[in-house]
């Protein structure tokens, strides 16, 4: 566009750093050249994450996909705290006296690290599995974002067996593609724990990395049963799912 009015560099950096980025990736590039220019300015993007606290824990090659995925970076995991009874949890196996949820720390358990977690869910005698299904770019995750720059798609679950009863736990994680072939898999071996164990809150997690591209969907499932086929809720108990994706920050 002519006659838009040249400016110094470090003052046009100042004024678009505090534009929204839905801004600078559109309505700001058809401007003029110059604020087309500076709206992939590595200064620019370094400036926004520093005005919004995303300092990066090791070395930053490309600041605008830096800060974009920080932007998006939450916990893709729907109720993973039981908050919602079972709200956006497929149930793929509900057998024995079916799943239900309970209160921390329950009885014969143990109170979870994370004192703002107040709930489970847990499973009974026969097999318990949930379920979610993410869509990436229902959550903002565009295509070429994710083929392109492959960021990192980091796991956690959290699960713990009651006093008296041994019990088994299973996970697994699936990336696919659009028509949801699985492109890559995490699946440990499921963790069976015996009777009179500590009850101790434990943390599993996976990060994947150098997946292949075409990434559109995540699949997480988990949930397991007691071993020793006691009626009732006797079962593995889980929460605080969480799946996040992008670089790690520091506060």
């Amino acid at each position: 566009m002519s006659g838009c009015p040249a400016l110094p560099e470090a003052a046009l950096v100042e004024l678009l750093s505090r534009l929204p980025a839905r801004e600078l990736l559109g309505p700001v590039r058809r401007v003029c050249r110059q604020w087309r220019d500076a709206a992939e300015l590595a200064t620019l993007w370094r400036l926004k994450c520093e005005r919004e606290g995303f300092r990066p824990q090791g070395p930053v090659s490309d600041w605008k996909t830096f800060y974009l995925l920080c932007s998006l970076r939450r916990n893709l995991i729907r109720n993973p705290r039981a908050e919602e009874n079972f709200l956006h949890w497929t149930l793929d196996e509900n057998e024995g006296d079916k799943w239900k949820i309970e209160d921390l720390p329950g009885a014969h358990g143990t109170d979870l690290p994370d004192p703002d977690v107040h709930k489970y869910f847990v499973t009974s005698y026969g097999p318990c599995l949930k379920s979610q299904l993410i869509t990436l770019q229902k959550e903002g995750y565009w295509n070429q974002l994710m083929d392109e720059k492959r960021p990192e798609i980091v796991v956690k679950d959290w699960y713990a067996a009651r006093f008296d009863c041994a019990c088994r736990y299973e996970l697994t994680v699936q990336l696919l593609s659009e028509d949801y072939l699985v492109l890559e898999e995490f699946q440990p071996e499921p963790v069976l724990i015996e009777q009179w164990s500590d009850a101790v809150w434990r943390e599993i997690s996976h990060t994947f990395r150098n997946y292949p591209p075409g990434v559109r969907h995540i699949r997480f499932q988990h949930g397991g049963q007691d071993t020793q086929f006691w009626a009732g809720w006797y079962g593995v108990r889980v929460t605080n799912s969480s799946i996040t994706i992008g670089p790690a920050t520091s506060t």
